[in-house]
């Protein structure tokens, strides 16, 4: 009996050190890895959607609480105007599809899109990130209405071969639409203070 409490003692020992250093590893990662994502994942995403702005739309940033939920915006500085960039998320045919969705705040028209992440079939469902042409469809429709592809009546040309995906976008383009709405006002007044 007192080799098993020794046991159990030394295991919870163990596993609260093990807990410890996970816990003060990811913390101190944190920033490195947010960074990393930025440059890397979102970063090409941001740039060519906001490619004539006059600022670093990756360093001109804030957060806004949406419920739960802490939501990042990029401000991209065109003409003089700051127009804002968000990511969302649609279910693809091999998970979630991240969509960067760039919003005139003047006209409430999309600027343009870009896929971050996807797990997408190679030479189908990838080309909704690869295919200029299929971002290209998204630029100057209204971001306040959903959006939607041909076959479920929309005006977005599917992928040929990756219905879905599309489908996954043009999903995530209508999430970004719905969040677009409800913090229109406080993302106006925030995006503001960049174009000073």
């Amino acid at each position: 009996m007192r080799e098993m409490i020794k046991m159990v003692v030394v295991l919870t020992v163990l596993a609260a050190f093990s807990g410890g250093l996970l816990a003060a590893v990811r913390d101190n990662t944190k920033e490195k890895i947010e960074n990393q994502q930025l440059l890397f994942v979102k970063g090409p995403a941001i740039k060519s959607i906001f490619k004539d702005a006059a600022n670093d739309p990756i360093t001109d940033r804030f957060k806004l609480k949406d419920g739960e939920i802490e939501r990042t915006f990029f401000v991209g500085v065109i003409d003089g105007k700051p127009a804002i960039a968000l990511e969302s998320y649609g279910k693809g045919y091999g998970g979630d599809v991240g969509l960067m969705v760039g919003i005139n705040t003047e006209t409430d028209a999309i600027i343009g899109v870009g896929v971050t992440t996807h797990s997408e079939t190679p030479g189908l469902g990838a080309k909704a990130k690869d295919d200029p042409n299929f971002s290209a469809q998204f630029g100057g429709m209204a971001v306040m209405e959903p959006i939607k592809v041909n076959k479920d009546g929309g005006k977005v040309n599917a992928i040929s071969g990756a219905t879905i995906t599309s489908r996954a976008v043009a999903s995530a383009a209508t999430d970004v639409g719905e969040i677009y709405k409800r913090l229109k006002p406080q993302l106006i007044e925030n995006a503001k203070s960049f174009s000073k």
